[in-house]
């Protein structure tokens, strides 16, 4: 199914984009590539949708929940397009759909979040939260329906309107996703926008939105904040990472090996929070490379749409490009591939899942995110070296420790700097916690209560109590 339009090239309207099938590498259909001229219009909808949406808490939670239900009934055709153009296995297209009908039913209803203030004094106090107005939703290829909904879910049960602009490489599930969520909700309310740059940017800086929420590389992420900064408007960033995973020296290597690679290769490495560099103690080195290895060179590789492929393909080609120069460069500088560390002799964009050893410390593939199949696995003598190394980076979104012993594992787990870290497990997120990450991991706080209150703002009522 996904070699259909191998030696076709639809012709492209103008007015529109091609939109590529990471499987084959060929264009399979187009989307609406919107001049950025057209966002005031969009804008001045969102703006007027605002004023009835914002007052009625009852009708966005039943619109809300409407929203998922339609979410889930037309999930097996969001899952076949978003497979289709990111390239991820079918039934990670699946979950992914399963994770956006969640959390639009886990913040449908967010209560009454107004509260007094007592201070002694003769004032009633209240403290209410108002709803900001139109944000902007920028997500990027890898997650493009879980994380549109991670952004929109929150800003509009806070009562906010939203424009959501999709990656140019992921623009037809989003759209899908936005027609069927749009038919539960009063028009305006949300709006989705496709096409190329400078539209992002054009959208980030538009003077009527009011906060801009952003997932995606740390440069196009500082963009994003000098754009908003303009008409200081709020900023959500999410800029990636280069997580972690040490291994302590009581680790089962048998026993955590299936876990370690499912974390560093979900979604062929695309994913934020993905463990991108392992730690192994000295004397365990060897046996952590050949269990990963041995996985990588067995793990089947594949279009997404077919039920035997493990991994697909990398989404474009210029990520493509970027995972082999970062392999190659590690190869040149003394790695060596125990599995992989070339790209796949086939149509569309595949990589072999690759395991790295013997990678100098300071090579491209370990200190920066290298969103690939690719895993360097680096020996340590003493602990305190392992952290400093797991620190060592500008990044800090999450990381991990691993180890039989799982409160030593805890204790270390605290040493690391990032916004979140795992025991024994890695990249796995309740809808109840919040996500943020330090350094040039991001700005902002997602995920629960966090996420939404982001999306609103104090108001504070003070009434003088005459004696």
């Amino acid at each position: 199914m996904a070699t259909e339009t191998r030696g076709r090239h639809p012709e492209t309207r103008s007015g529109y984009f091609p939109v590529v099938d990471p499987a084959t590498g060929e264009p399979f259909d187009e989307a609406p590539d919107r001049h950025p001229d057209d966002l005031d219009s969009v804008v001045d909808r969102a703006h007027t949708a605002w004023h009835g949406w914002r007052a009625d808490p009852a009708a966005r939670t039943a619109a809300l929940l409407a929203a998922a239900d339609a979410v889930e009934a037309a999930g097996p055709d969001l899952a076949a397009l978003l497979t289709r153009e990111q390239g991820k296995p079918l039934a990670e297209s699946h979950a992914e759909v399963a994770r956006t009908a969640a959390r639009l039913r886990h913040f449908a209803d967010p209560g009454d979040p107004t509260r007094p203030i007592t201070d002694g004094r003769p004032v009633r106090s209240e403290l209410r939260w108002r709803p900001l107005g139109p944000v902007a939703a920028i997500v990027p290829w890898n997650f493009p329906l879980q994380l549109a909904s991670a952004k929109c879910a929150p800003a509009l049960a806070a009562g906010n309107t939203v424009v959501l602009k999709p990656s140019p490489y992921t623009p037809l599930a989003t759209r899908l996703l936005a027609s069927v969520v749009s038919a539960a909700l009063p028009e305006g309310v949300l709006t989705v926008v496709t096409g190329r740059e400078p539209l992002g940017e054009r959208l980030a800086s538009h003077p009527g939105i009011r906060h801009v929420t952003f997932t995606g590389s740390a440069p196009t992420g500082r963009a994003v904040a000098r754009g908003a900064a303009a008409s200081l408007a709020r900023v959500t960033l999410e800029l990636g990472g280069n997580d972690a995973a040490v291994l302590l020296d009581d680790v089962d290597v048998e026993k955590i090996a299936d876990r370690l690679f499912e974390a560093a290769f979900r979604n062929c490495g695309q994913v934020c929070m993905a463990v991108k560099r392992v730690y192994a103690p000295a004397r365990l080195h060897s046996l952590v490379v050949e269990a990963l290895a041995h996985r990588a060179r067995t793990a089947v590789v594949g279009p997404g749409l077919d039920p035997a492929s493990r991994l697909g393909p990398l989404n474009n080609a210029a990520q493509l490009a970027r995972v082999a120069h970062l392999t190659a460069r590690a190869l040149a500088d003394g790695a060596r591939a125990a599995a992989g560390g070339h790209r796949l002799d086939r149509p569309g964009y595949f990589f072999a899942p690759t395991i790295l050893t013997d990678v100098p410390a300071g090579s491209p593939v370990v200190t920066e995110e290298q969103f690939g199949p690719v895993l360097p696995v680096l020996p340590y003598e003493s602990l305190d070296e392992a952290v400093e190394a797991a620190n060592g980076t500008r990044f800090g979104l999450g990381g991990s420790v691993w180890g039989t012993d799982a409160d030593r594992a805890e204790a270390v787990a605290g040493r690391l700097e990032c916004g979140t870290a795992w025991v024994n497990h890695h990249a796995e997120l309740s809808l109840a916690q919040p996500f943020a990450g330090i350094k040039d991991s991001g700005v902002g706080v997602a995920g629960g209560p966090w996420g939404l209150y982001g999306n609103l703002r104090p108001f504070v009522v003070h009434r003088l109590e005459e004696a």
